[in-house]
């Protein structure tokens, strides 16, 4: 089984936006069900179609350590004045909005965020610049979140371009997607078709609509073939595009907890996160208006930030701050508030 480490990077202009941690790992879980063909949905596969039906022995796990090799949740969030990104990879740039990728030869990077023009979703192919490397998912369609394209099979098919599957109706009328056991179809499918769909001379059992790479609807989607499978485990072969993540061991522990949204704070209390901060640290207080002056200290003890909290929630740039741990106190509070700085 070939594990590959994911890192999502979440870039959101509106609170919405900014998804759970709960489901960033539903969207992980639905990957490896639909990529081990363990999806409870795998058996309304068509009885015509069930024998070339694939494991494809492909796991997805959020990172535990990030490029410098400090421990991570695998999950970076970012605040960004951007409204929508669209697919000119702005959303991949740090410069431009978005967020940087993380070496390509260790991880695979995932971008959720706004996008514009009805876009659910686009993928980088293998071979193309390291730095633009991975699949970019439209932040409402990431995960379980319910409707036509809401059961996180948008990540699905893009993460099957990502390792080299085409369109299965080859991208033009009657087209070749390059895999044997895949049947030529005329078109696209859209919505949940049922029975044979004839087109192309693909009778008897017509177009395979319920494949992860057509465009048919989530709830009607269960299934890569055998060939398919074959397609994207060669990538990882010696000389292959995708090889150099055989290696990679940065998902080998056990992610940070990631909190987005965290209980409100017990009196006297404050909730930090996402801690490790990776350029911006969210402190939420149990009351509105907070205490005061924070002081953030290093390891040393000594003070490298000081400022006035205005609000309930206070968003700290971290930025400047090197790698290491520090520790958070407010006001005249005795009590000191760990973090640690990994970026």
């Amino acid at each position: 089984v070939i594990v590959i480490p994911v890192v999502v990077h979440v870039l959101y202009n509106k609170e919405e936006q900014n998804i759970s941690a709960d489901q960033i790992r539903a969207q992980i879980d639905i990957l490896n069900k639909d990529y081990r063909r363990q999806n409870a949905d795998a058996q309304l596969t068509p009885e015509v179609f069930r024998d070339l039906a694939a494991d494809a022995r492909i796991e997805f796990r959020l990172a535990s350590e990030d490029p410098k090799g400090m421990p991570t949740s695998g999950i970076v969030r970012k605040k960004t004045t951007i409204d929508f990104f669209g697919t000119d990879d702005r959303i991949k740039s740090s410069r431009m909005g978005g967020d940087d990728a993380w070496d390509a030869d260790q991880y695979l990077n995932i971008w959720t965020g706004n996008l514009a023009g009805g876009v659910l979703g686009y993928a980088s192919l293998p071979g193309g610049s390291p730095d633009k490397d991975g699949v970019v998912i439209r932040y409402n369609v990431f995960g379980n979140t319910g409707g036509a394209f809401g059961k996180g099979r948008t990540a699905t098919h893009e993460i099957g371009h990502w390792l080299g599957l085409r369109h299965i109706w080859g991208d033009t009328r009657c087209g070749d997607d390059g895999i044997d056991d895949t049947p030529p179809q005329v078109a696209p499918s859209r919505g949940c078709p049922s029975g044979v769909q004839a087109s192309c001379d693909n009778a008897p059992g017509g177009s395979m609509y319920m494949n992860f790479m057509d465009f048919t609807n989530d709830e009607c989607t269960n299934m890569f073939t055998l060939g398919q499978a074959q397609k994207m485990r060669l990538l990882f072969n010696e000389g292959g595009l995708r090889h150099a993540l055989l290696s990679s061991a940065r998902a080998d522990g056990i992610p940070l907890e990631d909190v987005i949204d965290p209980a409100a704070p017990a009196p006297g209390e404050i909730k930090l996160y996402p801690n490790p901060s990776t350029g911006t640290l969210n402190l939420r207080f149990n009351a509105d208006p907070p205490y005061g002056d924070i002081v953030i200290y290093n390891h040393l003890g000594q003070a490298v930030k000081q400022l006035r909290i205005t609000e309930s929630v206070a968003h700290i740039s971290t930025i400047d701050l090197a790698n290491g741990v520090y520790y958070v106190r407010v006001g005249s509070s005795k009590r000191a508030y760990k973090f640690i700085m990994a970026r």
